[in-house]
Formats: structure tokens, sequence, C-alpha cells
């Protein structure tokens, strides 16, 4: 019922995510999945949420009240406040266990599990770019150079393209592509993931951002992505050789097993019987 992206490259951030939730075919309702937190100069964040959305709006509503405690200092760290983007990631976190503590064991009586998922991304002037995802205990992980993006709610239709081509040097403009044709994916395979879109970019050290884009169904970009992308995998799809076996005319046949991996044996009528 959610799909949400953020991707982080060398030259800045993507965030994107849907709006579409729903409790059955005939319950579908439209609520905003993103938040920015910003204050120009000083710092930009942006946080995604999916699961639950009771306790994802619970922890968005606590979150710029909930604090943890400086271990040197004891002062309150709120994300206001914080030093770092890694401080802020610990004060979603303990926004979560917040919520888990006051509303978990409800949720466990009336059979739901506590779920929620989100990813925490930005920069504090000082610090480079950061971007973290956010488990249901409040744990959490940081984006590496080797995994560049992280994806919350339905992921695994628009996973594909984001492992083949993301990768920290490419431009901040090929990265929010990557992004929107990774949600065109997900929308075409899932229907529990619909317009419109929320969309940020940020570029790096801006430490603000006014490329903030809702996507609806009349935006031109994304009906052109969506026609072209569908097209253009079909052109590729159509210009692979189709296989061929062997003896076949052909510099790349498709051959039976070689003698380390012998061929599937055939089971014959008689042979059932004989089990």
């Amino acid at each position: 019922m959610t799909y949400c992206c953020a991707i982080k490259v060398n030259a800045g951030m993507v965030f994107l995510s849907d709006s579409r939730t729903n409790a059955g075919v005939d319950a579908i309702s439209t609520f905003r999945k993103m938040l920015i937190y910003e204050r120009a100069g000083d710092r930009f964040m942006v946080m995604l949420s999916a699961g639950n959305l009771s306790i994802s709006q619970s922890v968005r509503e606590i979150l710029q009240t909930e604090s943890v405690r400086d271990p040197e200092s004891g002062d309150p760290i709120t994300i206001w406040n914080a030093r770092s983007m890694f401080d802020a990631a610990q004060v979603l976190g303990a926004a979560v266990r917040h919520i888990n503590q006051r509303d978990g064991a409800a949720l466990r009586q009336a059979g739901l599990e506590f779920n929620v998922s989100l990813i925490l991304g930005g920069q504090i002037a000082g610090e480079g770019m950061r971007l973290f995802l956010v488990y249901s205990a409040g744990n959490f992980i940081e984006a590496t150079t080797e995994t560049p993006f992280f994806q919350i709610g339905e992921s695994k239709y628009g996973k594909p393209v984001l492992d083949r081509v993301v990768e920290p040097e490419m431009p901040l403009d090929e990265a929010t592509k990557c992004a929107l044709v990774s949600m065109d994916s997900t929308m075409m395979s899932n229907l529990s993931v619909g317009l419109p879109l929320d969309l940020v970019v940020y570029e790096a050290g801006a430490l603000a951002s006014d490329r903030v884009v809702c996507i609806d169904q009349e935006n031109p970009y994304f009906e052109m992505l969506h026609k072209s992308w569908g097209q253009r995998l079909r052109q590729v799809f159509d210009s692979i050789e189709d296989p061929q076996w062997n003896g076949e005319a052909t510099d790349v046949p498709l051959k039976v097993c070689s003698t380390r991996h012998p061929p599937l044996k055939k089971i014959t009528q008689a042979d059932e019987r004989l089990i």
C-alpha cells in the first residue's frame, strides 16, 4: 500500500513517495507519506514513512518534540538542534520506540503488529549528506557507497532498475529519472501504489530546496516517462536474440547442461508405476 525510495549520489539526494493507502479494494484513500524539515542555511531533512498509518502519523507528530540526551552534556537533542544527521536519526528512533511503548501492546491485543519503517535523509551544516533507514524497533542503518539508496513499502517491483542504474557518480537529474522509473514500474505491477506522487530533489550543500513537486495523472513528464519506458523496454527486448538450441547456427547457443550438471531426468508413465 506504499512505495517510497530515496537515492543519495554525490551531487545530491532524491526522495519520492506515492500517496495511496487502502484497507481493501473499496476503501482507497490518499495520505502523504513525506515530510520536509527545513531551516534554510542550517539543515534540510526529508522523512518518508511506510507501514501502519496510525503509527507513522503518531511518529510524525511526536518527532518535533521527542528528544534524546547528549551523552556528554546530558542536554536534550531534537531534530532541530541535532549537530549531525546521526543524532537526528537517533531522535527518530526514540520517537518510534516511544509510540511502541505507548501503543504497541494495545495493537498486539487487537491482532495487529507494530509495523512502521521510515527513511530519513538530508544534511546539517558542517557535515555531508547522510541517509538512514529506521526500523520498527527504532534501530537504523545508513546508506553507503555500495548501497546508495533505500526503499520502504512495496519495494520489490522498483528495485531492479535501482540495482542496475544507481551509482554515486551519476548526475542528480539522472537519479531523479531513475527514481521515477522505479515508481512507474511499481505502479505497473501493484495497484496498491498510485498517484499522486511527492518528489523532492536536494542539491548537495544547498541546505534548502525549491525542487518540490506533486505529480498527478496530468503531469506531462511522468506521462511521457511512463509511455517511453514501456516502449523502450519492448524495443530492447525485441533486439535480444531468441534462444537457439544446439546445432542451430548462432554465436550464442543455448547449450544443454555440461557433464558436471547432467540434464534433468524425464519420468515416463512406466517409471511412475515403479515408484
